[in-house]
């Protein structure tokens, strides 16, 4: 259901309310007790947190390591943040850890401007506000595209056709980019590519359900982009490819919306305007783009005093209410009143929009452990070390391992 909101969430557009005097970011109240919050340091984040800081008394970090960070800073009591920025794939350790609070009193009391799909509910209760809708869909140069004669790929068998003949051109260093770091971007390249095959991550049992026909050929596909990415892939992260397309390096990527914006900020893009969107590459004809959805959003910390609480979650609503989007409209697909696409959302939405729509990544505490799982035993592969099946059974026993001592298996 949150899948089909956010779909539609996209095409919306209302009224904003500014609250920026000079083209400077201005608050409606004074804050004047100290908040910090840990996030992810992609654009929308830098907006969001840029417009907090215009309040006074308030300290951003923005780290892309913001997800090994959180866990333990929330569960310090008390916590080292008042605020965190998470998503859908980063919110259960929290979830599981009990360290983020209910925020429906808050929202009563100060969520006035929220939207119902900005309101993310965990049994019942509101744990966190979401901010944008983000997706990993392809990008491209569209220059290059146009010279070559290329058709806009559709199926990842349509990129390796393009690489091919990106490659044989030599108009760049390497056709192909792709966020396959070892680690937590590895998994969620495979994710993407598994759901796409029609993959599914664990049976009813909560035993695993990777090493089969969908995790096989996930892998198979993932390969063979290799023969057009930069060898050193398994360094790779978000950043990397976004730096990688501002440089002129490589001609097309299935990177994430949020990273959009990027593309076209002079001070530091060689390829302002050269960079176009579309949905998500299919893994199989008839499937979904191969791919999931995600919303970023904001959380409250549970070890900290509720005039703490309700201070920061006053302060959070500064930095998501429609003056940020006025200010920052391509900085992401927002959730907030205001927003209207523009082309840099456009591959995001088709791929949101698509027929049928790629699922949205789960929250849920089997997700973690696999992701984890995913994440420790892939690299392996791709390094030649093991087969595909000797990999995807490695992440089967891992992931069993885990399951057991988090109670979900016997």
């Amino acid at each position: 259901m949150f899948a089909k909101r956010l779909a539609l969430a996209g095409a919306v557009s209302l009224a904003a309310t500014a609250a920026y005097a000079d083209g400077h970011a201005t608050c409606s109240f004074e804050n004047e007790t100290e908040v910090t919050m840990l996030s992810a340091a992609f654009e929308a984040w830098v907006a969001v947190t840029d417009a907090m800081v215009a309040c006074g008394n308030f300290e951003p970090e923005l780290d892309q390591e913001f997800r090994t960070k959180q866990p333990e800073g929330f569960a310090a009591n008390p916590s080292l943040y008042q605020l965190g920025g998470v998503s859908n794939g980063t919110i259960t350790p929290l979830l599981n850890a009990g360290t983020i609070r209910p925020l429906d009193d808050l929202i009563e009391a100060y969520g006035e401007n929220l939207t119902p799909n900005q309101l993310i509910q965990i049994d019942g209760q509101t744990m966190a506000v979401a901010m944008m809708v983000n997706t990993q869909h392809m990008m491209y140069r569209s220059d290059i595209f146009a010279d070559l004669g290329l058709e806009i790929p559709t199926t990842w068998e349509d990129v390796l056709a393009a690489a091919a003949a990106i490659q044989e051109a030599g108009v760049v260093d390497y056709p192909l980019g792709a966020t396959m770091a070892s680690g937590w971007n590895l998994a969620q390249d495979f994710n993407n590519m598994f759901v796409g095959f029609g993959g599914t991550f664990v049976n009813d049992d909560n035993t695993p359900n990777v090493n089969s026909e969908a995790g096989l050929a996930a892998l198979d596909m993932m390969m063979r982009m290799t023969e057009y990415m930069d060898p050193e892939f398994l360094v790779s992260d978000s950043t990397y490819v976004q730096q990688q397309f501002q440089q002129g390096r490589i001609a097309m990527a299935n990177l994430w919306a949020s990273r959009a914006a990027a593309m076209n900020n002079a001070e530091e893009s060689q390829v302002v305007g050269l960079i176009a969107t579309s949905a998500a590459p299919l893994a199989m004809e008839g499937g979904a783009p191969a791919t999931t959805l995600w919303w970023d959003g904001i959380v409250v910390a549970a070890n900290i005093s509720d005039a703490e609480a309700e201070n920061a979650f006053r302060l959070a609503m500064e930095g998501i209410n429609p003056a940020t989007v006025e200010a920052a409209p391509d900085a992401a697909i927002w959730l907030i009143p205001g927003y209207e696409p523009n082309d840099m959302s456009a591959g995001a939405i088709a791929t949101a929009t698509a027929n049928p729509a790629p699922p949205s990544y789960p929250s849920t505490t089997q997700m973690g452990l696999m992701h984890t799982a995913l994440g420790n035993e892939l690299a392996a592969f791709f390094t030649g070390d093991v087969s595909a099946e000797e990999a995807l059974a490695a992440v089967e026993a891992s992931y069993t391992v885990a399951a057991q001592e988090a109670g979900l298996l016997e």
